[in-house]
């Protein structure tokens, strides 16, 4: 679990797609570098965030840490477009010693959104976001003033347009200065963890309105009681 407060931006150092080391298991590997700050209570198998995916650490040294990315988590992510030189949000596991100041966000990426627009207004930045049309499922749980996570970035969502599958947030001065959305470009992809919580609360209304055989006659049930 992770709160969407990005610790620091480390920068790729070796993307492997058949790592044949014993850290590496044979597969797609991604190493870490300028590391250093979030290393100092290190384990192999520590949860560590990488644009907001939540990846095993399979080795790691003093400023650098190697983590494994299965197939479906390149297929849901950015992270396949990662190049030697990319820099990327990181976030440790949470803490239980520390204040939660973001949100409960899992590492689990929905989907990537294409960046459409970015404006400047005073020292903020206005980013607004386009949902693919196979991922338009998710604007269900993309509310005006809800929670979002963008690159594993906490944010409130500003604006949202249901029938253009697009939403916006603003990103104050300090947060531009501590994450990797500033560098991104329009057309860039990133990555998209709705608000959980949102998908248990709309999982169990659906789950009650199919025991109750339809809307109607649950509002009538809650009525009566």
């Amino acid at each position: 679990m992770f709160t969407g407060l990005v610790e620091i931006i480390g920068t790729v150092t070796s993307v492997i797609e058949q790592d044949k080391s014993e850290s590496g298991g044979n597969g797609w590997t991604i190493t870490i570098g300028g590391a250093a700050n979030i290393l100092g209570d290190c384990h192999i198998g520590d949860s560590i965030a990488i644009n907001g995916t939540c990846l095993t650490v399979t080795e790691f040294d003093q400023d650098s840490f190697k983590v494994g990315v299965a197939p479906e988590s390149l297929r849901r992510t950015n992270l396949g477009q990662l190049q030697v030189g990319s820099k990327v949000n990181l976030e440790r596991a949470m803490d239980a010693q520390k204040r939660f100041g973001g949100h409960m966000v899992q590492g689990h990426v929905d989907a990537t959104v294409e960046i459409i627009a970015i404006k400047p207004e005073g020292n903020s930045l206005w980013f607004t976001f386009k949902v693919a049309d196979q991922d338009k499922d998710i604007m269900r749980y993309i509310i005006p003033k809800g929670f979002i996570t963008l690159d594993g970035t906490s944010l409130t969502v500003c604006d949202v347009d249901d029938d253009l599958f697009t939403f916006s947030i603003m990103m104050i001065a300090h947060t531009q200065e501590h994450v990797i959305m500033p560098t991104k470009s329009i057309g860039d992809r990133v990555n998209v963890e709705v608000d959980m919580l949102a998908k248990y609360a709309l999982k169990s209304l659906e789950g009650a309105i199919k025991e109750n055989n339809g809307l109607e006659a649950l509002v009538k049930r809650v009525i009566k009681q």
